[in-house]
């Protein structure tokens, strides 16, 4: 029953998404908000890798171009598992393009579809296969498997990784949201001055977002706790 509540009862996370990010707001689950930042980064990949991608992966290449246009019409299941028409899905462009730049894209389309499909297990097993070191993809990724692992109930793990998302970014636009879940998710677990460290961090070093200007209260609540 304890494990149900978490589900139910989201951290209130829709506070600290700034106006340059009112997109956000149309995922009702707060939990989804680091999935629905990724989405917007990995469509302007694929289309950034739809110009430079070699031939050996023009195939992997258009299949991920259908697959786009059901992701982006919320039809996860058949962007994973393909159609009756020819196209494959993204679980099978990841198998058969394996070290490729599509195959490794396709991966995170998976995790993405999983997570939005509410099968947090397997969306962290396609996020994690995929891998980029920029300072957009790599934390949105991280940022989505910490709202998995919150999901799942694996707290302590959520709000690490979470952290670690804010981290690698170091930006005023991903950073404080992925502080303020992992500060709101400290406090959930007990853990009152991990909190304040994450949404003081967000007070010092990312000032000029739109989270700070109302940082004092979160730091606040978990200063009296």
């Amino acid at each position: 029953m304890a494990d149900k509540k978490h589900t139910q009862d989201p951290l209130d996370l829709e506070e600290a998404v700034s106006a340059s990010e009112a997109f956000i707001i149309k995922y009702k689950n707060p939990f989804l908000i680091g999935i629905a930042a990724i989405v917007i980064v990995v469509v302007g990949f694929l289309g950034y890798k739809n110009f430079i991608s070699e031939p050996r992966e023009n195939k992997a290449t258009e299949a991920l171009f259908k697959g786009e246009q059901y992701f982006n019409a919320s039809n996860y299941e058949v962007a994973l598992n393909g159609d009756s028409i020819g196209y494959e899905g993204f679980l099978k462009v990841a198998d058969e393009f394996s070290g490729t730049e599509s195959g490794n894209l396709a991966n995170a389309y998976a995790g993405i579809c999983y997570a939005q499909l509410g099968e947090y297990e397997n969306a962290l097993k396609y996020l994690d296969k995929f891998s980029a070191e920029d300072q957009l993809i790599s934390p949105a990724i991280l940022g989505t498997m910490g709202n998995c692992y919150a999901q799942l109930n694996q707290l302590d793990k959520a709000a690490a990784t979470l952290v670690k998302a804010a981290n690698k970014a170091d930006s005023h636009a991903l950073s404080p949201i992925y502080l303020i879940q992992a500060g709101q998710i400290y406090e959930k677990l007990g853990k009152n001055s991990e909190a304040v460290n994450a949404y003081t961090t967000v007070k010092e070093k990312y000032f000029n977002s739109y989270q700070a200007m109302e940082i004092d209260k979160y730091i606040e609540r978990a200063s009296i706790k």
